[in-house]
């Protein structure tokens, strides 16, 4: 007895395989085509790229501080319709700093030592803010790393940093020639005044261009490009990441056209670069050359290892034998802000002493400074008083906010994810370890929130889903067939 189902003809079409009907079965006229129609349905992936395209318009707007935590809600929908939602190596350590981040907010009552007691709504404020940016970002990371190739490419995700790189270069430029050029938000006339006037919100409102400090001795003031950011030193550091994903999809991984218009954008970054006087910028841009030349040296790519040499060399050149070269060594001779940033630190580690599990719940603010014991600034002492612990970088401001546990998670998180994908040799494996270590390097210089932030931790989305691929299409055991092999690359395509 034949255990095979026999076989059916669907409603509406016509019997498999043609032929005389039989006797008494009618033949079925084949179902008309229907035109498909307009789908109001976005495709997936919509929230990443609306943030990455769109950015220049929410940066203008005065929202660009809190988009990613208004675009993290559809990308939470989205994971939980998915069913079981994978996680990074290492992603228990990211857990306690988040849990850290909630239960450091006991402590915003209590006052750290020589600092102002505190007071008011606004640490409460601020804590808000900041542990609704490291969720918000959690889910970023999330949501790039659950999607599948096929739905979000790596190559799509890569490019979209490579725009946000030409849209830093193009602020770079705005800030460096049109420096006093500022708008009010439109938001700000949308908003009730009584919401409008928080120094906070109204900070926000105020769009620049740059942030003119006064930096270099004998000029009484130095424009350093911030846009599209709040402050230069957020430029600086989201400068150095963003290259290094524009150089990795436009030039690695792009076609002949697209390869030409990444190294035009990247040598055109050099004169914005310099002329923000941003140090903790060039080291970074240093230790990226470094560590890209020792990976490929040991990969065993000198014709690589030579033009990236040359490439260096040539911006050497460039700037050596341009204004840029003065400005760049007037840089590097007037370190205004170190004894601002060592008080700073070191007012950090005690902070840190005295509450070294919960830390304080966030910054706070110093009593006197660097220049004076004087509490607040006056005309002789413009640098003098109410300074902020934390201000100075991301690492001190965990040790303040959630003390030694929470420092340690974040390096911990880093650190491991650069561990675990070190055999990753692709460009993408290099760039995302790269990011590792430039996210661990400026938590002493510079704060990682909202753009930063996401940006490192979409890198470690990157670097995880590389994983993926990789082993999918890992060299198969003898006795596997080439189809067995085509099945999970093809299986990897759908993860």
């Amino acid at each position: 007895m034949s255990t095979v189902t026999p076989h059916r003809t669907a409603r509406g079409s016509a019997p498999v395989g043609g032929g005389t009907p039989q006797p008494g079965v009618a033949r079925l006229a084949p179902a008309p085509i229907r035109p498909r129609g307009w789908s109001l349905r976005l495709p997936t992936g919509w929230p990443l790229s609306a943030l990455f395209v769109l950015y220049p318009l929410w940066w203008a707007l005065g929202v660009s501080s809190f988009v990613f935590v208004i675009f993290a809600v559809p990308m939470l929908v989205q994971l939980r319709r998915r069913g079981p939602v994978r996680v990074p190596p290492g992603f228990g350590l990211w857990l306690v700093l988040l849990l850290w981040l909630l239960l450091s907010a006991v402590m915003l009552d209590l006052t750290a030592p020589n600092t102002l007691p505190a007071s008011g709504g606004g640490r409460y404020i601020g804590w808000g803010i900041r542990l609704a940016n490291f969720l918000a970002m959690t889910v970023v990371m999330l949501y790039v790393l659950n999607l599948r190739e096929r739905e979000l490419p790596q190559r799509r995700v890569v490019r979209l940093f490579g725009f946000m790189a030409v849209v830093v270069v193009i602020g770079g430029y705005l800030g460096s020639l049109f420096p006093t050029f500022s708008f009010t938000a439109p938001l700000h006339f949308v908003l009730p005044h009584s919401i409008a006037s928080q120094p906070f919100v109204a900070s926000l409102m105020n769009v620049e261009f740059a942030q003119v400090q006064q930096v270099l001795v004998g000029e009484a003031s130095s424009p350093r490009p911030s846009a599209p950011f709040e402050y230069t030193n957020s430029w600086g550091e989201n400068t150095a990441i963003l290259l290094i994903w524009l150089l990795v999809g436009w030039v690695v991984l792009g076609r002949p056209v697209r390869r030409v218009l990444g190294i035009a954008i990247a040598l055109a970054a050099v004169f914005p670069i310099v002329y923000s006087l941003n140090r903790g910028l060039w080291i970074g841009l240093g230790i990226s050359a470094v560590y890209v030349a020792i990976r490929l040296a040991l990969r065993g790519r000198m014709a690589v290892l030579g033009g990236l040499a040359l490439a260096v060399g040539l911006i050497g050149v460039l700037i050596i034998s341009t204004p840029l070269g003065r400005t760049f060594d007037e840089r590097l001779q007037n370190g205004h802000s170190d004894d601002i940033r060592t008080t700073l630190s070191e007012g950090a580690i005690a902070a840190a002493n005295h509450s070294p599990v919960l830390g304080y719940g966030g910054n706070r603010a110093l009593i006197g400074s660097n220049r004076s014991i004087a509490i607040g600034k006056s005309d002789d002492c413009k640098q003098c008083g109410n300074r902020e612990l934390g201000s100075n970088g991301q690492l001190w401001a965990l040790l303040v906010g959630q003390g030694y546990v929470g420092a340690f998670c974040y390096n911990a998180f880093f650190l491991y994810c650069l561990w675990r994908f070190r055999h990753d040799h692709s460009a993408i494996g290099i760039a995302g370890s790269l990011v590792m270590i430039l996210m661990l390097f400026f938590q002493f210089t510079y704060g990682a929130l909202e753009a930063t932030l996401a940006y490192g931790l979409i890198s470690v989305a990157l670097l995880a889903r590389n994983d993926r691929l990789r082993r999918a299409v890992a060299p198969a055991p003898p006795r596997s067939t080439v189809g067995g092999l085509r099945a999970r690359i093809e299986a990897a395509g759908d993860r």
